[in-house]
């Protein structure tokens, strides 16, 4: 990737009149850490970074609320947002779209081809203890990790995110700017959500009770997804109170099952829920398990455009029917 190419379509965003600012990455403070940053000025684009560390998703910023301008200030004050967006980016931004969540004509968005990104935690666990800030570039099938004075390589299937390591779509699906050349996509599928469903339904249960067990319902999965921008959340209503409080199993499983069934047809695989759990429990064997189902049920897949409904709020006469009791 040229960040060359994504700093100039950066800068020339910013010279727009209609762009009061930009979501990008900059370097983090120590370690593997790489932080989401706002760019309001062309000069500030120097710090603008995108590498293999680029892990968090930039999507969730938009539908974050804005401090309103002053009255009198409305026709003086820029409207659109301009963003740097990956292929799973640009399937939650088509989501949110097709969801009137955001506004098209309030984005100005920069197309980012992904070769897939590194898990924190993959890459930690390699290198523990490191605090000064480290970078990465990929080259040949592996990663360049350089430490201070130390360069090391890895193979970049060990370091890899599991979300991009089944992602269909790596290239933007929406942008106005296009930084790089697009990459080819793998060749993903749910052989291993098939294999899971094969498994007894006591084991699949126990399992997801033990999952759910470790919980410690600090709700990092929904703040860190994309679809999940409701301002009151129905499962945090106390009148009606859906979901108890109280931090169990049995209450955490109900947490759970209702926000994966919540985001059924509408899950584009980022990745970001289960990146940001402490716990690490697998929250996306869950989603993709659903995934799965809305696609050989319906054909559907969330995010590849801003047009389409999710199956979930439509309905059609000719709809299968064939698993109603």
């Amino acid at each position: 990737m040229n960040i060359q190419k994504i700093r100039d379509e950066a800068s020339r965003a910013l010279g727009r009149k209609d762009v009061k600012y930009l979501i990008g990455y900059q370097k983090g403070s120590y370690g593997f850490r790489v932080s989401p940053a706002f760019f309001q000025t062309k000069e500030e684009v120097e710090r603008l970074i995108f590498s293999p560390l680029c892990q968090v998703s930039l999507a969730p910023y938009l539908t974050l609320e804005e401090v309103l301008p002053l009255p009198g200030e409305e026709k003086q004050k820029a409207s659109k947002v301009a963003l740097l967006a990956r292929g799973c980016d640009s399937r939650a931004i088509n989501q949110l779209l097709a969801e009137k969540g955001i506004p098209r004509d309030r984005l100005y968005i920069i197309g980012i081809p992904c070769e897939g990104v590194i898990d924190r935690r993959k890459i930690e666990a390699r290198f523990p203890s490191v605090t000064e800030p480290a970078e990465v570039r990929e080259e040949n099938g592996k990663y360049i990790i350089a430490i201070g004075d130390q360069s090391h390589e890895i193979s970049k299937e060990e370091l890899l995110a599991d979300a991009c390591k089944v992602c269909r779509y790596p290239n933007p699906l929406i942008y106005d700017k296009l930084a790089g050349d697009k990459v080819a996509p793998r060749q993903a599928n749910y052989d291993d959500i098939t294999s899971w469903e094969e498994k007894p339904l006591e084991e699949r249960l126990q399992f997801w009770l033990d999952q759910f067990s470790r919980c410690i319902r600090c709700y990092a999965c929904r703040n860190a997804c994309p679809l999940c921008y409701s301002n009151v959340c129905i499962l945090d209503r106390l009148d009606p109170q859906w979901v108890k409080r109280s931090n169990d199993t049995s209450e955490n499983l109900m947490f759970h099952v209702s926000r994966a069934f919540h985001l059924a047809g509408r899950c584009v695989s980022c990745g970001e829920c289960e990146r940001a759990c402490p716990m690490d429990i697998p929250l996306m064997k869950l989603n993709r398990k659903l995934e799965k189902d809305v696609n050989d049920l319906f054909s559907y897949e969330a995010g590849k455009d801003a047009e389409s409904k999710s199956p979930m709020t439509t309905f059609h006469v000719e709809d299968r029917e064939d698993f109603i009791l």
